[in-house]
Protein backbone atom coordinates (compact mmCIF):
# COMPACT_ATOMS: atom_id res chain seq x y z
CA UNK A 1 0.00 0.00 0.00
CA UNK A 2 1.43 3.39 -0.84
CA UNK A 3 1.08 6.48 1.36
CA UNK A 4 -1.15 7.95 -1.34
CA UNK A 5 -3.84 4.38 -0.79
CA UNK A 6 -3.35 4.88 3.37
CA UNK A 7 -6.56 6.88 5.01
CA UNK A 8 -5.27 8.93 7.40
CA UNK A 9 -6.93 8.34 10.92
CA UNK A 10 -10.24 9.63 11.88
CA UNK A 11 -10.32 13.08 14.41
CA UNK A 12 -12.97 11.41 16.09
CA UNK A 13 -14.30 7.72 17.04
CA UNK A 14 -17.72 7.90 18.60
CA UNK A 15 -19.72 4.54 19.73
CA UNK A 16 -23.02 6.14 21.43
CA UNK A 17 -24.95 3.66 19.91
CA UNK A 18 -23.35 -0.26 20.15
CA UNK A 19 -24.65 -1.34 16.95
CA UNK A 20 -23.33 1.54 15.10
CA UNK A 21 -19.22 2.85 14.94
CA UNK A 22 -18.90 6.73 13.83
CA UNK A 23 -15.74 7.85 12.88
CA UNK A 24 -14.87 11.41 11.83
CA UNK A 25 -12.10 12.02 9.13
CA UNK A 26 -9.72 14.96 8.60
CA UNK A 27 -11.56 15.64 5.85
CA UNK A 28 -14.41 16.37 7.28
CA UNK A 29 -16.94 13.49 6.66
CA UNK A 30 -18.72 11.77 9.18
CA UNK A 31 -19.34 8.23 8.50
CA UNK A 32 -21.36 6.48 11.05
CA UNK A 33 -20.93 2.34 9.99
CA UNK A 34 -23.54 -0.87 11.37
CA UNK A 35 -21.32 -2.86 13.09
CA UNK A 36 -22.64 -5.63 10.81
CA UNK A 37 -21.41 -4.38 7.89
CA UNK A 38 -17.95 -4.02 9.56
CA UNK A 39 -17.86 -7.52 10.38
CA UNK A 40 -19.20 -8.50 6.84
CA UNK A 41 -15.80 -7.32 5.69
CA UNK A 42 -13.60 -8.60 8.56
CA UNK A 43 -9.95 -9.84 6.66
CA UNK A 44 -8.52 -12.27 9.36
CA UNK A 45 -7.63 -15.64 8.82
CA UNK A 46 -10.94 -16.86 10.03
CA UNK A 47 -13.24 -14.90 7.69
CA UNK A 48 -10.99 -14.78 4.47
CA UNK A 49 -8.85 -17.47 2.61
CA UNK A 50 -5.36 -16.50 3.22
CA UNK A 51 -4.25 -18.19 0.13
CA UNK A 52 -6.90 -16.90 -2.17
CA UNK A 53 -8.35 -14.20 -0.50
CA UNK A 54 -11.68 -15.24 -0.87
CA UNK A 55 -13.81 -14.51 1.52
CA UNK A 56 -15.19 -17.95 4.29
CA UNK A 57 -17.59 -15.85 6.33
CA UNK A 58 -21.20 -16.44 4.55
CA UNK A 59 -22.08 -12.81 5.25
CA UNK A 60 -26.00 -14.20 5.67
CA UNK A 61 -24.51 -15.36 9.17
CA UNK A 62 -24.25 -11.61 10.65
CA UNK A 63 -27.36 -10.39 11.99
CA UNK A 64 -28.16 -6.91 11.31
CA UNK A 65 -27.91 -4.94 14.51
CA UNK A 66 -24.87 -6.86 15.63
CA UNK A 67 -23.01 -4.43 18.14
CA UNK A 68 -19.86 -4.04 19.37
CA UNK A 69 -18.94 -4.91 22.66
CA UNK A 70 -15.15 -3.52 22.58
CA UNK A 71 -13.51 -1.09 20.25
CA UNK A 72 -9.39 -0.19 20.89
CA UNK A 73 -6.82 1.40 18.43
CA UNK A 74 -4.27 -0.82 16.90
CA UNK A 75 -1.06 1.46 16.73
CA UNK A 76 -1.62 4.54 14.66
CA UNK A 77 -3.68 2.41 11.74
CA UNK A 78 -6.55 0.68 12.54
CA UNK A 79 -9.09 -0.76 15.14
CA UNK A 80 -9.71 -3.80 16.65
CA UNK A 81 -13.31 -4.78 17.88
CA UNK A 82 -14.75 -7.27 19.87
CA UNK A 83 -18.28 -8.21 18.30
CA UNK A 84 -21.22 -9.45 20.17
CA UNK A 85 -21.15 -12.65 18.34
CA UNK A 86 -17.68 -13.31 20.35
CA UNK A 87 -15.76 -12.53 17.18
CA UNK A 88 -12.30 -10.68 17.99
CA UNK A 89 -9.45 -11.30 15.75
CA UNK A 90 -9.90 -9.16 12.82
CA UNK A 91 -8.04 -5.53 12.22
CA UNK A 92 -9.86 -2.69 10.90
CA UNK A 93 -7.33 -0.54 8.83
CA UNK A 94 -8.68 3.36 8.37
CA UNK A 95 -8.60 2.73 4.52
CA UNK A 96 -10.79 -0.34 5.35
CA UNK A 97 -12.90 1.43 7.39
CA UNK A 98 -13.14 4.46 5.07
CA UNK A 99 -14.19 1.38 1.85
CA UNK A 100 -17.22 -0.09 4.25
CA UNK A 101 -18.34 3.57 5.31
CA UNK A 102 -18.10 4.48 1.19
CA UNK A 103 -20.11 1.43 0.41
CA UNK A 104 -22.60 1.88 3.26
CA UNK A 105 -23.28 5.20 2.13
CA UNK A 106 -23.56 4.44 -1.18
CA UNK A 107 -26.13 1.55 -0.90
CA UNK A 108 -23.97 -1.07 -1.60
Amino acid sequence: MTSIERQSAPKRIGRRDPAFLTLEWQDGVVSTIPASAIRKACPCAHCVDERTGRPILDPATVMDGLEQREVHLVGHYALGITFADGHRTGIFSWTLLRSVANRVSEGA
